[in-house]
């Protein structure tokens, strides 16, 4: 901290919020000079873990998750106008703190909550209408933003393996055999049959154009100041695809937080906020169904990862059915039964 912030520093606390189910997240304070005068600041540490990783590689070489979401962001403050949290510096050298981690600096605000859904508690519910109707469009307005970014001129190619044609089929390619390989010959019905269909129906998707992908958009991944997003955060899962696939899981995501269908007013419809994207992107926004059963799809896969990184830690019986029947499988349930 000293060699990047260009002056001692005496760390002068150190918390542990909840974390989620990649790095490892550490915040603490520290003052400036070291002296016990000189300036506070927060930060925010991020660490890899012992564990897999979450989401599958998008190409040869990227084991590690925060080097992804570190080199993602440093991409991002160079090519792209969206809010993010400063960066400190990245460390792959695993003698220091036992793994890889990376700095940043703290943003405080306000982050929806998802158990229960925001659309039934938290700060989500205490906004008015009008606000509850800006939030969404300003974060979809970031989601179209990121995907603006000229991904060539900002050396993302690092995100597309060597030799393939970045897309549609490249991820099912990719997500189908995360898949196949966390389930280990297990029995998944809706993962089947969604595969199933998907692989039928790879065609209706077209000549498509793809840009940078942020891999996880929603609501949840922004801090806020109330309707105001503050910072974007986990690019972990970040690719070159098609806007779709962002577009698609951010509304597969809000089809989990309104469970029952219930929306408090002003919490736009499926409907609108295809909309809301698409005057943001400036684009027509063609059916969207195709890429929400692959949302819940890849969403389902990552829950059976998460549950068996779970199981492999001792933390849960290895004869759970979570895998299995869970909000995201129940998620791919619906959508399959809309077809």
């Amino acid at each position: 901290m000293t060699s990047r912030l260009g002056e001692p520093v005496r760390i002068t606390g150190f918390a542990q919020p909840k974390s989620g189910y990649s790095a490892e997240t550490r915040i603490f304070d520290v003052e400036l000079g070291g002296d016990g005068a000189g300036q506070q600041r927060r930060f925010v540490l991020r660490r890899e873990t012992g564990d897999p990783s979450v989401y599958p590689r998008q190409a040869p070489g990227l084991d590690v998750e925060i080097e992804v979401q570190y080199r993602m962001m440093a991409a991002l403050h160079e090519h792209a106008k969206v809010p993010l949290a400063p960066l400190v510096g990245y460390e792959s050298d695993p003698s220091v703190l036992g793994a890889p981690f990376f700095v940043m600096g703290f943003v405080g605000g306000d982050v929806p909550i998802e158990d229960p859904p925001y659309s039934q508690a938290g700060f989500f519910v205490e906004l008015t209408p009008e606000e509850r109707t800006r939030l969404i469009d300003n974060g979809l307005a970031q989601v179209a933003a990121v995907h603006s970014v000229d991904w060539r001129a900002a050396g993302l190619d690092w995100l597309v393996a060597p030799g393939t044609t970045p897309g549609t089929a490249a991820q099912m390619d990719i997500w189908q055999r995360f898949s196949d390989e966390e389930l280990a010959g297990r029995d998944h019905p809706d993962l089947a049959e969604a595969w199933r269909w998907l692989r039928a129906n790879l065609s209706s998707v077209g000549d498509e154009q793809v840009c940078l992908c942020w891999g996880d958009p929603r609501p949840g991944n922004i801090i806020w100041n109330r309707s105001e997003p503050l910072c974007l955060t986990d690019f972990e899962a970040a690719s070159i695809a098609s806007p779709l696939q962002d577009l698609a899981w951010w509304l597969m995501f809000d089809r989990t937080m309104h469970p029952g269908g219930g929306r408090p007013a002003g919490d736009p419809t499926l409907a609108e906020q295809r909309a809301m994207y698409a005057r943001h992107a400036g684009i027509e926004v063609p059916d969207t169904t195709y890429h929400e059963i692959f949302a819940a799809a890849r969403y389902s896969v990552i829950v059976v990862r998460v549950i068996n990184r779970m199981v492999a830690r001792g933390h849960m019986p290895a004869d759970n059915t979570i895998w299995l029947r869970n909000p995201a499988s129940d998620c791919l349930a619906e959508l399959l039964a809309e077809l």
